[in-house]
């Protein structure tokens, strides 16, 4: 089963990532004081679907390719059964049969700087 999320471009340190892979969707959101990205006007957000074959290598090219200079992001891609969530360079594959390890994305993700109200994981649908 295929993998959807979303990629918020700004993210990126190289959007080249995004070339090779089809975007479902693309909308634009204007950032407030709430997105703790004061250095950005705008977040593009690219809605995708990894196919389950790809996701593991698409997971590690995605964490090697952050933009690190300002402040920390992650990404998430869900399917039936599993939930990635990529940092820079470090990936978390939780089992959805398993949500306690969430605990384990969300402390690393603190430890990054990013805001505990971004991360509550489990209540991401796609």
């Amino acid at each position: 089963m295929n993998y959807k999320g979303v990629i918020i471009e700004e993210s990126l340190s190289n959007s080249n990532v995004l070339k090779d892979i089809a975007i479902a969707k693309t909308r634009r959101e204007k950032v407030t004081s709430k997105h703790k990205t004061p250095w950005l006007t705008q977040w593009t957000l690219h809605t995708i679907e990894i196919p389950e074959e790809n996701m593991d290598t698409f997971a590690d090219m995605l964490s090697k390719s952050f933009e690190v200079q300002h402040s920390a992001w992650y990404i998430d891609f869900k399917n039936e059964t599993f939930h990635f969530i990529i940092f820079p360079n470090k990936v978390f594959k939780i089992n959805l049969e398993n949500p306690v390890l969430y605990k384990n994305a969300r402390r690393y993700g603190e430890s990054l700087g990013i805001p505990f109200y971004q991360m509550q994981f489990e209540r991401l649908k796609r």
